[in-house]
């Protein structure tokens, strides 16, 4: 049985000007999917009036709360005992997402205990993305 975990929390992002802007954003978990997280942004928050799903690995995520982790799209990395930093990079641009800390752990708690860190089954993941690449063929 497929379990989806969604925690909504509250986030600032800093804009060129160094103001923050309070932005609602849901993190999702999905067991079906279990080396990812998703960070749901509204269509409010985003330049294109569009709602926008952040995917990246949980692994990255854990990392990023103890000290500074990523390359590529998403850097994540501690401001202080209290905040966490998150670093969007898209061909639109680049987004600075503050979190508390205690937010972000308590969702990693949330979703170890829904599938424990080195018992994910990705293997199931594959078969079903596989499935739908070749539907009917």
């Amino acid at each position: 049985m497929d379990i989806t975990l969604q925690q909504p929390a509250r986030a600032r992002l800093i804009t060129a000007e160094e103001r923050e802007v309070p932005v609602p954003v849901t993190l999702r978990y999905v067991s079906a999917d279990p080396l990812a997280v998703h960070f749901d942004f509204p269509p409010e928050s985003c330049l294109d009036g569009e709602a926008l799903s952040w995917t990246f690995a949980r692994a990255l995520l854990q990392e990023g709360v103890r000290g500074p982790a990523g390359s590529g799209d998403v850097h994540i990395w501690p401001c202080g005992r209290a905040l966490t930093v998150l670093e969007f990079h898209s061909t639109s641009g680049l987004a600075l997402v503050q979190f508390d800390t205690s937010a972000l752990r308590r969702f990693l708690l949330r979703t170890y205990a829904v599938v424990a860190a080195g018992q994910e089954d990705v293997g199931a993941a594959v078969e079903r993305g596989l499935n739908s690449l070749f539907d009917g063929v």
